[in-house]
């Protein structure tokens, strides 16, 4: 493996993009992002979504983060970012599409599988780059354990919005995907997991690995950030070499850029232009699911 952590990854990366663009242009071009908390997975989220659209494709990006940054990534204004009432906190459609209030009370019947078919329609937001956006919210309300009409409800949007045709979907998540259940193996054929270069955060992506593993998905590529030289690169191989064999597909490093600080929450700016290590190491990944992908669509034709 090469360890330039200007974009450096397992896989081997040509840069013919535009031919990719139009091999790789399946139906099912499905990805969650999920890792530990403040390790960049929804900057990584937002850029990949914006990258993805600027290549012509129709983009739905889906926010199942508790913190819903993702409309502020983005790049929409917070007024609008603010105003936005994510699914878990719609208790008339929620009501609506299971038959039961949220906190209603124990022991009430509801749907266990509604029809959400029009959730994207309803309550979708256009974002810069014509990125549609679905908020999704908590997928576990406090108290409220798993079996609960919220938790049904985005459970079924995970499973609808893995049928949609035509898209590029990218879903941001919190640390584990466990909460969707079998919904995500439906569509969803990649799982970026994301971490900084600390054993606590190689550990949380080992962990989210194995869940995602256990979901169905089959390819699992590991997104080093915050990569500030050689030093970083061999610590994390170092981690995950002890732990055995390694359950990535692929190993990404986006180098530790100022800019994001500078610009933060929308990765906008970095789109503008400017030279950016970062954002080319963004590009790799990209290049690399449309790899994945292409050869996929080969092997089945």
């Amino acid at each position: 493996m090469c360890n330039d952590i200007h974009g450096a990854h397992d896989h081997e990366h040509h840069h013919h993009h535009g031919d990719l663009e139009r091999r790789a242009r399946p139906d099912e071009f499905r990805v969650v992002i999920t890792g530990k908390g403040g390790v960049g997975k929804t900057s990584l989220t937002a850029l990949l979504a914006r990258l993805l659209a600027r290549d012509a494709y129709r983009v739905l990006a889906l926010d199942a983060d508790p913190q819903m940054n993702l409309p502020y990534a983005l790049g929409m204004p917070h007024a609008a970012a603010r105003a936005l009432v994510p699914l878990s906190r719609n208790p008339d459609y929620v009501e609506e599409k299971t038959g039961t209030r949220p906190g209603a009370g124990w022991g009430l019947f509801f749907r266990l599988n509604p029809d959400v078919a029009d959730v994207v329609e309803r309550f979708g937001v256009v974002a810069p780059d014509q990125v549609r956006l679905l908020v999704m919210g908590n997928t576990v309300q406090p108290a409220a354990g798993c079996l609960c009409p919220e938790n049904t409800l985005l459970a079924a949007v995970a499973n609808a919005v893995s049928l949609r045709r035509g898209e590029a979907i990218l879903l941001d998540t919190q640390a584990g995907v466990e909460h969707f259940g079998r919904a995500l193996a439906q569509g969803f054929r990649h799982a970026i997991v994301v971490t900084d270069p600390t054993f606590n955060g190689v550990q949380v992506a080992l962990h989210a690995a194995g869940l995602a593993h256990e979901l169905g998905i089959p390819e699992i590529h590991l997104v080093v950030n915050r990569v500030r030289g050689d030093q970083d690169v061999d610590r994390v191989n170092d981690i995950l070499e002890a732990e055995g064999e390694s359950p990535f597909t692929t190993r990404h490093w986006l180098p530790y850029e100022e800019r994001l600080l500078e610009t933060e929450p929308d990765v906008g700016p970095l789109l503008t232009g400017v030279d950016s290590p970062f954002l080319e190491a963004v590009a790799g990944l990209r290049d690399t699911l449309f790899e994945i992908e292409a050869e996929r669509w080969r092997r089945a034709s």
